[in-house]
């Protein structure tokens, strides 16, 4: 252990503290959640999706982009379509109160991946992006191995 250096976890985390409190110090006053808010986003950038594609491009899971979906169909703000491609799938897109929310939103989510890489170099960004990825797939790894010793 190295005293004099912080664990990477500890400021991923702390990282990601601040993304959420920037978020809600601009987005609450309009009553969503961070969670909600990155969803909107996405949703605007990628139009019509599948909560499968929206939940891997926001990387979270299957029942947690259901959960948050759920929510934001309930507030008639995003509304479930079948594929015509694939009936057995269902497309997401905002309606029209979302397309405005969300318009809203993308400003406030520009200025904040504005704000997180400001002063990065190109290749600091590039580095970090690939420290990010190599984390994410050692952890990936990590519970996989420790998934195959309790079965």
């Amino acid at each position: 252990m190295l005293p004099t250096q912080e664990y990477p976890g500890l400021l991923i985390a702390v990282a990601r503290r601040r993304i959420k409190q920037a978020v809600l110090a601009r987005a609450a006053h309009r009553g969503i959640s961070p969670q909600q808010f990155w969803l909107l986003v996405g949703l605007r950038e990628r139009r019509a999706t599948s909560q499968t594609e929206l939940a891997e491009r926001l990387h979270v899971d299957a029942p947690t982009a259901s959960r948050v979906l759920a929510t934001l169909v309930r507030r008639r703000l995003v509304r479930m379509e079948e594929d015509p491609a694939d009936r057995r799938r269902a497309r997401v897109r905002l309606t029209r109160a979302g397309e405005e929310l969300a318009g809203e939103l993308a400003g406030i989510a520009g200025e904040i991946r504005t704000a997180m890489v400001e002063g990065m170099s190109a290749a600091e960004l590039d580095g970090l992006r690939r420290g990010l990825h190599k984390i994410i797939s050692n952890l990936e790894r990590l519970e996989a191995r420790a998934a195959k010793e309790a079965s």
